[in-house]
């Protein structure tokens, strides 16, 4: 159930962002995760790519494309709900991408969900075909 919503989710995040499905994973294991790969630079950090990721415990945040063994570099996190209007992380890439001052961003933690709680979160953003699609 949970795989299923996060997978439409995500989708629905990436086509805010015109990303292409290729650019796209997520995975349901002992946590949840998306990966969007943004095909765009920061004007903070111009020559490296920019990724947007998802997780159940911290939410969206965008970051930089990091070697290994390198440490993360978040440009910005959104705040408050795990699962957020994919209009707001549209925003959130927009203002991350584009702030030449970035500062160092902690990782915030949210507060924790139960896979049903966030399925039906992502379903209020991207119901499951023959659902009531009304977002009212």
């Amino acid at each position: 159930m949970l795989a299923e919503a996060l997978e439409r989710y995500v989708r629905t995040v990436a086509e805010a962002l015109g990303v292409p499905h290729h650019g796209v994973s997520c995975e349901v294991t002992d946590t949840a995760t998306a990966y969007l790969a943004l095909g765009c630079r920061a004007a903070a950090h111009p020559g490296r790519d920019v990724m947007l990721v998802w997780s159940a415990t911290h939410g969206w945040a965008v970051s930089i494309e990091t070697r290994p063994g390198e440490p993360l570099i978040v440009l910005a996190q959104l705040t408050g709900d795990v699962v957020q209007p994919p209009e707001a992380v549209a925003r959130l890439v927009a203002d991350a991408t584009t702030r030449l001052d970035v500062q160092p961003v902690p990782a915030v933690t949210a507060r924790p969900m139960g896979w049903s709680d966030l399925a039906e979160c992502m379903d209020r953003y991207a119901p499951a075909a023959g659902a009531d699609g009304r977002s009212d």
